[in-house]
């Protein structure tokens, strides 16, 4: 189970790397499920017949594993599965990968 303060960094994170004022054209969404938590690029339908629904595009995925108290970073390929970032070590502070997602040194999460 992700701690809410967990919760809480990495949703504060993702509502200070946009803007508020461009969140009409670009957002970032937290998706959580039970040990990962994916980070989402979104935008809204670029044509008004693909109809409302913004697309969700899969940017990073950390993942906490209880038994070793630690966090660890993923990437999403072409082929959509998510595949360990191994530039970061597994760290006990999220805010570490927070931190090596916005720096993305080879662009592999924002291109």
């Amino acid at each position: 189970m992700i701690s809410e303060d967990a919760l809480d960094q990495i949703r504060r994170w993702a509502d200070r790397r946009v803007p508020e004022h461009v969140r009409v054209q670009v957002r970032l969404e937290v998706d959580v499920a039970d040990r990962p938590v994916t980070i989402l690029e979104c935008r809204p339908p670029w044509q008004p017949e693909y109809g409302l629904d913004w697309t969700r595009f899969p940017i990073a995925r950390l993942r906490y594993t209880k038994s070793r108290k630690r966090w660890s970073l993923y990437w999403r390929g072409r082929n959509l599965k998510f595949h360990e970032y191994h530039l970061a070590d597994l760290s006990p502070d999220v805010q570490s990968l927070l931190g090596e997602i916005d720096r993305d040194p080879t662009s592999i999460f924002w291109g």
